[in-house]
């Protein structure tokens, strides 16, 4: 039975709940350490946002640092999340070869530990591809996916408890009236072990369900183990230094430097910067420099899985020069997939090409070189 070792960093602030994992994948890839199962609960509320999500769009910065809530981007990608003591953290890191490579293989397999938890307790929980547990159709469990060079990684939580007001409160919003809709929408599609008991659990029961889950349905020997120096190094020296840095933090604006600089205006005749948002399995938003139909630059964000999650800026650069047509589109974006080889669980190429081609869509409304067409609730800025 193959050995796994399992870290219980307990309740430890926002920074190490949140990217401890990433030194333990970093020591992994560099053959420093075994595969590894981190349980972890934050001490402290916090703000994560998803790997390519920008700041500014998503979360209310000032009503955050009033209430001192630190923001923490994650290596994950998915949608920005009110964090606190609340979820039990599971975090899986393991060689390649030990876990299933492709992401939808993988959640299918591990989430079988997180269904197994609920159920233990007393909840009705199933696995709904392609990275949630639900209960009666409602959410108890956020999980997502990565790759640190040879590491693969899953993390994801038990909810014990959640805050939905202040989840929804620090969401960036456009009105109350918006913020309402949202938090009535969350608390249909949201539940959690005390919304389905009636009590929370006491967190080391979980912890040995969890223990035990992945044991049973890895197959595994799990060792009870502390972190090496070398793993705390690499967090103090590596890890923690990036997560802290406005180059992280603002990281797709700062990809884009026209962004951050404000050159959202018509810059020249023909020539305009073009917003989208895109609904497909997950949410794409595109942001664009238009001359009438070519693209001259674009930065995609959302909050969408893209494995590895640093591939994005090759779909950009690979999309510059590209005229605004099915055909074309289609064809570089389906390059980008052969060429990397990324995935992106839940998206296919043709989702990317709906969400560019609803560029055009919004640039048919104020060129008149372009055939007119129907009206998109998208902006030409």
């Amino acid at each position: 039975m193959e050995e796994w070792r399992l870290i219980d960093l307990g309740s430890a602030e926002p920074l190490i709940a949140q990217g401890f994992y990433e030194a333990v994948a970093l020591a992994i890839d560099r053959g420093l350490a075994p595969n590894t199962i981190i349980l972890v609960q934050p001490s402290s509320p916090y703000v994560c946002i998803g790997y390519h999500q920008r700041l500014e769009e998503e979360i209310d910065l000032e009503y955050c640092r009033s209430r001192g809530l630190p923001i923490i981007r994650r290596y994950q990608g998915g949608g920005a999340v009110y964090l606190d003591s609340g979820q039990v953290f599971y975090q899986v890191i393991g060689h390649e070869g030990s876990l299933p490579a492709r992401v939808e293989e993988l959640f299918e397999k591990l989430l079988q530990v997180t269904v197994y938890v609920y159920r233990k307790l007393g909840v009705e929980a199933e696995y709904k591809p392609i990275n949630d547990v639900v209960v009666g159709g409602r959410k108890i469990s956020g999980n997502g996916a990565g790759k640190i060079g040879r590491a693969i990684i899953l993390v994801g939580n038990i909810i014990l408890d959640f805050d939905y007001d202040s989840m929804v409160r620090v969401l960036k919003v456009p009105d109350e009236k918006f913020r309402d809709k949202v938090a009535k929408s969350m608390r249909e599609w949201l539940t959690t072990l005390r919304r389905e008991l009636g009590y929370t659990p006491p967190v080391e029961e979980v912890k040995r369900l969890l223990r035990e889950g992945y044991e049973k349905m890895l197959g595994i020997s799990l060792k009870p183990s502390e972190p090496t120096e070398e793993e705390w190094r690499i967090f103090e020296e590596e890890v923690k230094p990036r997560h802290l840095s406005d180059e992280w933090l603002y990281m797709p604006e700062m990809r884009r430097g026209w962004i951050s600089e404000g050159r959202m205006v018509k810059i020249a005749d023909g020539v305009r910067v073009v917003h989208i948002n895109h609904k497909a399995a997950k949410m794409i938003k595109v942001t664009a420099e238009l001359r009438e139909d070519e693209i001259l630059d674009l930065l995609i964000t959302g909050d969408f899985f893209m494995i590895p999650e640093d591939s994005l800026p090759r779909l950009e650069e690979m999309l510059k020069g590209v005229r605004l047509n099915q055909e074309e589109l289609l064809k570089r974006v389906e390059a980008f997939y052969r060429e990397t080889g990324v995935q992106t669980p839940g998206l296919k190429p043709q989702d990317f090409v709906d969400a560019l081609m609803k560029l055009r869509e919004a640039v048919e409304r104020y060129l008149p070189s372009i055939r007119p067409s129907a009206e998109s609730r998208e902006g030409v800025v």
